[in-house]
């Protein structure tokens, strides 16, 4: 029982972290270039989303506060998370993402079309390397670091990280920064689907995998099978530090 109400206090403390810190996140406006290219995708809009409100401001990230992993994408879509609110919601890679996390265990629904649709996490957290929207899904080199210290410290937020799921090449440089940032001594390691680098020092295992984007999802680099067995294998990895970590206390 006391370890039971001793857990519920830390997730609810880390709740309320990340929640002070995505706050924090929203009204952000230090890049020019982005609130200027997410405000005025709100505004235009696409015709298929004419009645839509758009979200049109930094994109929180969103998950269970218990989390053993995290996955890390790019940047929110412009008509995904820049309209919806919410990180890898309405936008092909969405629909690729959250089903695999489903069939993975890690959601409890496959779908993921607005905030409020009841989505749920369970063991994963999800964020964006960068969290407003970038011109052609191409933020540059100072907008990540800018967004850079928010990535660090929702890693130091999270109790139970084990592992980070990096999708895609950029966001893959972005957490071995996060690393760096932690303290790892120039942490090196090359991405790969299914590559995983062992920082050390108790921090959280980089695991690489392909972006669910329709460039790769249509051209078949990324099949639903692969994405799903790489969290599933994300998943297991996790656990097994859990395991591991408890054994040598």
């Amino acid at each position: 029982m006391e370890s039971t109400c001793r857990n519920d206090l830390q997730t609810a403390t880390t709740a309320a972290a990340l929640s002070a810190l995505s706050a924090e996140i929203v009204s952000c406006r230090q890049c020019s270039r982005l609130v200027e290219h997410r405000e005025r995708i709100g505004e235009t809009k696409r015709a298929s989303y004419r009645d839509w409100d758009y979200w049109a401001k930094p994109v929180p990230s969103f998950g269970d506060p218990s989390a053993k992993l995290l996955v890390l994408g790019l940047a929110p879509a412009a008509h995904g998370g820049n309209r919806t609110g919410r990180v890898f919601t309405g936008d092909a890679s969405a629909t690729f993402l959250i089903k695999a996390m489903y069939e993975a265990g890690l959601a409890n629904q496959a779908v993921s079309d607005h905030r409020d649709d009841g989505l749920l996490y369970t063991g994963a957290y999800v964020c964006a390397a960068v969290r407003c929207v970038p011109p052609g899904d191409r933020p540059t080199p100072e907008e990540q670091r800018t967004c850079l210290p928010y990535l660090v410290r929702e890693i130091s937020l999270l109790p139970n990280l084990r592992v980070i799921l990096a999708l895609g090449q950029i966001a893959f440089q972005a957490a071995l920064r996060a690393l760096a940032a932690m303290g790892v001594e120039r942490p090196r390691a090359k991405f790969g689907h299914g590559s995983v680098y062992r920082p050390g020092a108790g921090l959280p295992l980089l695991m690489g995998c392909y972006h669910p984007s329709p460039r790769n999802t249509n051209t078949g680099r990324l099949k639903m099978e692969q994405l799903v067995e790489a969290l599933k294998k994300a998943k297991t990895i996790g656990e097994e530090e859990e395991r591991e970590l408890i054994g040598r206390a």
